[in-house]
């Protein structure tokens, strides 16, 4: 199969869908892998370091997408990028359809087979191409929010871990997954006071048994959230609804309660966001402020730390990577059905239930299209 991956074009998108050790794994598995030249620049990755792995360099995305079987990205295509897809070409990347129905559409009209990384499941129930880049934002949401609750960048100007003599921050953390237990560990190293929300009972329990006493928890609730926010410099929106809208937990008319320049980092953003007044930004412009509170909403946090994100996802996707240019990605998903959790789109069909929901879209099951 020829495996092809461009260089990502999303503003401030520095991370590269393909690592050199990951196109040398598919060379040796017999595929061709074709990457434009520069797609690694912003990682680290210089073309040399794809050449000595067996892969070609193509100068433009147009030559990219033209010639593979396969498109391997990070992030969603962009309006020109779904332009070069085709029919019956296999797309394999992050996607976050459920609020973007431009994307949807023209994915749904190029007759793509289109595979989402963020819906990918495991034995565990767990997300695992997903969990890597939930890691890296659930790490970077304190730092990024301590940054924004600098006085000069229009926060509180409140230190996270305070000094002796002076309180530290208080920050609410809402969802116990991945990114919320990666955000509570580090916003806790840091010395603040947090907060860990979530409606899974047992999830609230392992984190009490793991980390008792380096945060606290809370079931969360509507009535439990009001009466946290008037108290906190910085909520964290860590919720995720695989594949679906992120629900809002926190609205407009409520931000009059909390403190001016208190900040929220809405971790949620790609697939919506969690806050009623959030909407996306990029890390040139990252933050806004609405009735007195920072708002933090990158789309795309984890393409600050290019390197470490681009690594981490590598060792995720490759081997589903080579299931699918080893098999043909209906061979692939007919024998791994966490695979098949994937599959999005297909010749034009919507084939993920929570997307159609979000969108009103009809969707066809999964397992029609590869028995058919």
């Amino acid at each position: 199969m020829k495996i092809g991956c461009p260089k990502e074009i999303k503003p401030q998108e520095f991370r590269v869908g393909m690592t050199p050790n990951a196109a040398q794994e598919a060379v040796n598995h017999g595929h061709e892998v074709l990457i434009e030249t520069g797609a690694g620049d912003g990682s680290g990755f210089a073309d040399d370091a794809y050449i000595a792995a067996g892969a070609r360099i193509l100068g433009t995305a147009e030559e990219v997408f033209a010639t593979a079987d396969m498109i391997v990205k990070v992030k969603e295509p962009q309006a020109g990028e779904r332009k070069m897809l085709r029919e019956g070409q296999l797309l394999f990347t992050y996607l976050h359809l459920a609020p973007d129905e431009a994307q949807t559409r023209d994915l749904l009209a190029s007759g793509c087979t289109a595979i989402a990384y963020e819906t990918v499941t495991d034995d565990n129930g767990g997300l695992p191409l997903l969990a890597p880049m939930s890691e890296v934002a659930g790490r970077l949401a304190p730092q990024v929010g301590a940054w924004t609750l600098q006085k000069a960048n229009g926060g509180r100007g409140v230190l996270m871990g305070g000094v002796p003599g002076v309180p530290p921050a208080n920050v609410v953390v809402i969802g116990g997954g991945v990114v919320g237990t990666h955000a509570a560990r580090i916003a806790a190293g840091m010395g603040a006071e947090v907060t860990v929300l979530d409606r899974s009972l047992p999830r609230l329990r392992y984190l009490d048994d793991v980390f008792g006493g380096t945060f606290k928890t809370g079931y969360s609730s509507s009535g439990l959230v009001e009466e946290l926010l008037p108290r906190a410099d910085m909520v964290i929106g860590a919720v995720l609804i695989p594949g679906a809208a992120a629900p809002k937990l926190v609205t407009r008319a409520q931000l009059s309660s909390m403190k001016p320049g208190a900040t929220l980092v809405d971790v949620a953003i790609d697939q919506g966001g969690c806050f009623e007044t959030s909407h996306a930004t990029t890390h040139q412009d990252p933050i806004y402020e609405v009735d007195g509170v920072m708002h933090y909403c990158v789309a795309n946090m984890p393409g600050a730390v290019a390197r470490t994100s681009t690594i981490a996802l590598g060792n995720a996707t490759m081997p589903f990577m080579l299931a699918l240019a080893d098999k043909g990605w209906k061979q692939a998903c007919a024998d791994d059905p966490h695979l098949l959790e994937g599959l999005n789109v297909h010749a034009g069909q919507l084939t993920y239930y929570a997307v159609g929901k979000a969108l009103g879209i009809d969707v066809v099951s999964p397992q029609k299209v590869i028995k058919g």
